[in-house]
């Protein structure tokens, strides 16, 4: 390892493209962590969680959104990609957009969410997850029984 680090976290801000006519801020938190040497992680806030909550709460009693934040996770390589070119297959697509921005096109069975972010403020992340680990260095921090481990959970 490079540095003493062993995470890298930072808070950014993106657009939620709702038309084309209309998007709205919100704070996105962008995660990277030794252990998981090859993939980064996007949480949003709860309020924009698309799960179901029944309105008198959560099953265990705590208030519908309330400090459950949505994570996504994928490949380091992928967020690199994307900022040069169309990137992505699945759930998970990033492509370059118009004025130093980046588009992150999120799908699931509920539906897709686009978002647009500064393209210097997601290279900074990858930067600093860079000088933590090493693009091309990340199968010596990989874990193959903690992996396995959390797989069979």
């Amino acid at each position: 390892m490079s540095t003493a680090a062993t995470a890298v976290e930072q808070v950014v801000q993106a657009r939620l493209i709702i038309s084309t006519q209309r998007s709205v801020p919100m704070r996105v938190t962008l995660r990277y962590r030794v252990v998981d040497p090859l993939a980064v992680r996007m949480a949003f806030p709860a309020e924009y969680s698309l799960d179901e909550v029944p309105p008198d709460g959560a099953p265990d009693g705590s208030v519908q959104g309330a400090g459950h934040e949505v994570e996504w996770v994928f490949a380091r390589q992928l967020l690199a990609a994307g900022l040069d070119g169309p990137a992505g297959i699945g759930d998970v697509h990033i492509r370059p957009a118009l004025a130093a921005r980046t588009v992150v096109e999120l799908r699931a069975a509920e539906g897709v969410a686009l978002l647009q972010f500064d393209c210097p403020e997601l290279r900074r992340f990858l930067w600093r997850s860079f000088l933590v680990v090493a693009e091309g260095e990340e199968h010596q921090y990989l874990d193959a029984d903690r992996a396995l481990a959390e797989l069979l959970g």
